[in-house]
């Protein structure tokens, strides 16, 4: 056996056969929620099926952008496959309820065996099948456990030979997501190793392991060869920021690194945010717009070098957004004046553009704007 993966990339998923990526309501992006199971006091995992049998193909690490009605009026979010690809006849999702989360508080409360959501996908690149390499480090924190679990999970069916070492930080024993599930498969499988850092003690149960946060010194203890291993990071983005930070300070090639970092209910920093630089008026077009937000009653000033989202994040206004990549389409609005250059990645389709439809993280203006958000 090869330490190459299955060609999973490019396959098409039913989404694909069904509407030719067109999911705005089709029965080609309709899934049935088939099970829910409470992994901890506020995550749960949705396991999804599309109304009728067929297969469902993805990368291990990607996700799914859903659709929900929320008090009429549709809202999209970006939600990582936990589930691998090597059991193609569902997909389950992992959610975090977030306090104040409009989509996150919807799935955990009204989200039930039989109802239905819409969803586009699968997307991203965050995934070791375009990184093949024999041995892993998945650094999680949190629910940025979720697409490092679908990595581990088909390496796992596959009795793939990759050497794997899965470290997963969370505040206390009682918040380790898929706890039994990995200490199983590090039973089982002689090339996972699974280790828990946590920063407190459980209710019920004191923490004998790692304890803190993870630092450079307990990354060595845990992976003295972490130098030589792929590493894939997803969780909070201070949790990423800190990981790339020790890594830069062990001199890490920063080409073997990857990470993946969704808000989930939250705007997003306007630091973290791709083309955020502030805009000083004199842009390489010369040129500062004024941006009408409708529906929030916000009017701001973006340069021709700025993004919508990254210019409202600038101002402190804030909308829904996750990827910030033009992948999603969580920030997904219609234009209702004005013009801008749109440079997304798939994550709108034709039709919503011929409706004024943009996306606002890879959207700059060519004029003054007024958006509907």
């Amino acid at each position: 056996m090869t330490d190459t993966l299955p060609a999973w990339a490019g396959t098409r998923s039913w989404t694909d056969e069904d509407t030719g990526g067109d999911t705005s309501g089709d029965t080609g992006g309709l899934l049935v929620c088939k099970q829910v199971h409470a992994l901890t006091p506020d995550v749960r995992t949705f396991v999804l099926q599309p109304p009728q049998p067929r297969l469902f193909h993805h990368d291990p690490g990607q996700f799914l952008t859903l659709t929900v009605d929320i008090d009429g009026r549709s809202v999209e979010r970006c939600y990582t496959i936990s589930s691998p690809p090597t059991r193609p006849h569902s997909v389950a999702i992992t959610v975090k309820r977030v306090p104040g989360g409009l989509v996150s508080n919807w799935l955990h409360d009204r989200l039930r065996p039989g109802h239905t959501v819409r969803a586009r996908g699968p997307l991203g690149e965050f995934t070791l099948a375009r990184h093949p390499a024999p041995k892993y480090l998945f650094l999680s924190g949190g629910s940025g456990a979720t697409p490092v679990m679908s990595m581990t999970r088909a390496l796992y069916d596959l009795a793939h030979p990759a050497d794997v070492v899965f470290v997963h930080s969370a505040r206390t024993p009682a918040d380790i997501l898929f706890r039994r599930e990995l200490d199983l498969i590090a039973a089982t499988a002689p090339t996972v190793r699974v280790v828990h850092v946590c920063e407190e003690d459980g209710p019920t149960e004191p923490w004998g392991g790692h304890r803190g946060r993870l630092t450079l010194d307990m990354l060595r203890q845990i992976a003295p060869d972490f130098r030589q291993r792929e590493i894939f990071t997803c969780g909070p983005t201070g949790y990423m920021a800190a990981v790339r930070d020790l890594l830069a300070t062990a001199g890490f090639a920063m080409d073997r690194y990857h990470e993946e970092s969704f808000t989930f209910d939250a705007p997003p920093a306007a630091e973290a945010v791709a083309g955020t630089a502030p805009g000083s008026g004199d842009t390489a077009e010369g040129h500062v717009f004024t941006v009408e937000f409708a529906r929030s009653r916000r009017t701001l000033t973006c340069d021709a070098d700025t993004s919508l989202l990254a210019a409202a994040a600038r101002a402190g206004l804030s909308l829904p957004a996750s990827c910030a990549q033009g992948m999603c389409g969580t920030c997904k609005t219609t234009l209702l004046a004005g013009s801008v250059d749109m440079r997304h990645n798939g994550g709108i389709r034709p039709r919503e553009i011929a409706q004024n439809k943009i996306l606002l993280c890879c959207s700059r203006p060519r004029e003054n704007l007024v958006v509907d958000a």
